[in-house]
């Protein structure tokens, strides 16, 4: 992956953590427990850091290009993205999947999204210091 899309992804993911936002606080609301809401704001709120994350990590790769001789000037970057996105889709994708179906068990796919998110910034740390 290339920083120009790596970036747009993290855009593109930050708008949709915007709507489902906003679907949170005004579809849901009534539906829903306050506890269930609030699960889901979690998972809103980690799918916006992650998703502001990968616009940083898509500026970073990109800020060589063309001084390398290649898209990616930083290694690592592709993986991070690929932990950033994993994470979101299994930790929030998780807890909107528990508050919307009830579904006890997606709790347990929960923490496999938060290792993915630290193995990205902690792999993000690493490409930062190469």
């Amino acid at each position: 992956m290339n920083g120009g899309t790596i970036t747009a992804l993290g855009a593109g993911l930050a708008g949709a953590a915007v709507a489902l936002g906003a679907f949170g606080a005004h579809g849901l609301r009534a539906r829903v427990s306050p506890e269930m809401l609030a699960v889901f704001e979690t998972g809103v709120r980690y799918q916006f850091y992650h998703a502001l994350g990968l616009i940083l990590l898509g500026l970073f790769a990109a800020r060589g290009v063309g001084r390398a001789g290649g898209v990616e000037s930083s290694p690592g970057t592709g993986t991070v993205a690929w932990c950033f996105l994993g994470g979101i889709v299994l930790f929030s994708g998780s807890l909107y999947g528990l508050t919307l179906s009830g579904l006890r068990w997606l709790g347990a796919v929960t923490p496999l999204g938060g290792l993915l998110f630290i193995a990205g910034w902690v792999l993000f740390a690493r490409a930062a210091l190469r």
